[in-house]
């Protein structure tokens, strides 16, 4: 990341914790397109040994198809719906990267949570 001023961006993927570079200081940029104004949005930093493989993405795809809620999730300019196996692994998102995840609907804030819990347990992996 830069040296410019701190934003409150900036402050949330530091606070992620991802890896230098490994994430824009603009979820917009980190998605590829603009993001509905009403969108709420969480950087998620990807720490288990294998990052977000097969068995990850099913699992994430589990928790977003629990809520009301269109989910989008983002990395290096890429977007693919959080309802997409195939489309969650082609994003490649290691270990130590970060994905930013949007979400609209009745229970936004609620999928967000729960993937936060999700991706934070390490997907329930052994380490």
């Amino acid at each position: 990341m830069s040296q410019a001023a701190s934003s409150p961006v900036t402050e949330l993927f530091a606070d992620a914790g991802c890896e230098a570079g490994g994430c824009s200081d603009d979820p917009a940029i980190a998605c590829g397109r603009p993001i509905a104004p009403e969108a709420l949005v969480r950087v998620l930093p990807i720490i288990n040994k294998r990052g977000l493989h097969a068995r990850a993405s099913a699992k994430f795809v589990q928790t977003v198809e629990r809520f009301d809620a269109m989910v989008t999730v983002c990395r290096s300019g890429e977007a693919v719906g959080g309802n997409s196996i195939m489309g969650l692994m082609m994003l490649a998102a290691g270990p130590g990267t970060c994905v930013t995840v949007t979400a609209t609907g009745r229970e936004a804030s609620d999928v967000l949570e729960a993937l936060g819990t999700l991706v934070s347990g390490r997907f329930g992996e052994e380490e």
